[in-house]
């Protein structure tokens, strides 16, 4: 089994897994759509966190990581709770970076617009003052997206996420100006 780190797992791996593959799934787009009361964020003041939404356009870069078979079911159950906001798991293909690797169905955990925690679209300039403005039991919501956009160019420096990076980019200029 292998799961799809498109978020904190491009960081943040607590789990043991036997393998890992850099690739990517089309037909999504990586959006800091979904609210985190639990993790980046509190009930009163959700954090916001990334999710997929469809578009048939573009692609999303990540990692996959091949579960091991000893530590599998801990593994989910683990998974199932790290994302219990809102959050579901599908099947999609992954497509690897290396090309010689032919291409295999993955698990990836999603929330939809009908999870309670959806935040949606929002102009990037309000979604990045609200990361700015949450804090939950994981930390500040700030480290979250600076952390993954670091991520992101050591991953794959090649591939420019720009809602991504504009949210960086807006990110880092609202913490300087304090």
């Amino acid at each position: 089994m292998w799961v799809f780190g498109y978020g904190s797992l491009t960081w943040k791996v607590d789990f043991s897994y036997e393998e890992k593959m850099i690739g990517y799934i089309e037909g999504f787009s990586r959006r800091f759509w979904q609210g985190s009361p639990d993790h980046r964020g509190t009930p009163r003041q959700p954090g916001r966190v990334v999710t997929l939404v469809k578009n048939p356009e573009e692609l999303v870069w990540g990692i996959a990581y091949k579960l091991s078979e000893e530590s599998r079911e801990e593994t989910i159950t683990n998974l199932d709770h790290r994302e219990k906001a809102g959050y579901s798991s599908i099947e999609v293909l992954f497509q690897p970076q290396d090309s010689a690797t032919k291409p295999f169905t993955i698990n990836l955990y999603i929330a939809n617009e009908q999870n309670p925690h959806y935040l949606g679209p929002a102009p990037e300039e309000d979604i990045a003052k609200q990361v700015i403005e949450s804090h939950g039991p994981s930390g500040p919501n700030s480290e979250y997206l600076l952390q993954l956009a670091t991520a992101m160019r050591v991953i794959v420096p090649e591939h420019k996420d720009e809602h991504l990076y504009k949210l960086e980019s807006l990110v880092k200029d609202m913490l300087q100006q304090g």
